[in-house]
């Protein structure tokens, strides 16, 4: 038991210890293996595409820093359930937006490109392009140090930072209807199917 217990503390420090681009590019990579290994994805299935990147990336982001600077000064008014609500609610929808972008995906790799950050930022933008037919997919990420290894604050998929994206459109929701509004929203958004990917 302690032998066990010890080797998960020492995958922990390992994990905690990576770069932010060999992190990115390990996930990223991991990710594109499973999306060409499994046949149903490539047929379309969009809800194992979700499930895969609910698997292999939430784990590495930042969910109450995400949703709190995508709901703006509003999040300090919101009480701590609706704090709680509109987190769970943000996170199903990062991961269908992210997944709709990686349900496109067939035979590429993904390439990161030149690091800008220095060795002693606490804050680092990794930028990477999914490359193959067609044109390349922008995905870059912008990750904080944390006493539990880099983790993802936002993403910017195909050109548009979320975070930046969703402020506005939240606000707007907000100040019209409330932060239960938003919830509202947010639920009746997540409960619809998600798109089947476009073939190219």
């Amino acid at each position: 038991m302690a032998a066990a217990l010890g080797l998960s503390f020492s995958l922990a420090q390992a994990q905690a210890s990576k770069a932010p681009d060999t992190l990115i590019k390990e996930v990223s990579t991991d990710v594109l293996d499973a999306l060409r290994a499994d046949k149903s994805i490539k047929q379309g299935d969009v809800q194992k595409v979700i499930a895969l990147v609910d698997q292999k990336v939430m784990p590495h982001v930042d969910f109450q820093r995400m949703t709190s600077a995508s709901v703006g000064r509003y999040w300090r008014e919101a009480t701590p359930e609706q704090q709680k609500q509109l987190q769970d609610q943000f996170k199903i929808l990062l991961v269908r937006t992210y997944s709709g972008a990686l349900a496109q995906v067939q035979d590429q790799t993904v390439e990161l490109k030149p690091s800008r950050s220095n060795p002693d930022d606490k804050e680092v933008v990794v930028r990477t392009e999914v490359k193959g037919r067609g044109d390349p997919i922008q995905l870059d990420y912008r990750l904080e140090q944390t006493p539990n290894g880099w983790k993802i604050y936002d993403v910017n998929v195909l050109g548009v930072w979320l975070v930046q994206s969703y402020r506005s459109s939240f606000a707007q929701e907000i100040g019209t209807n409330g932060v239960d509004g938003l919830i509202k929203k947010l639920i009746e958004r997540n409960s619809r199917p998600a798109p089947a990917p476009t073939k190219s």
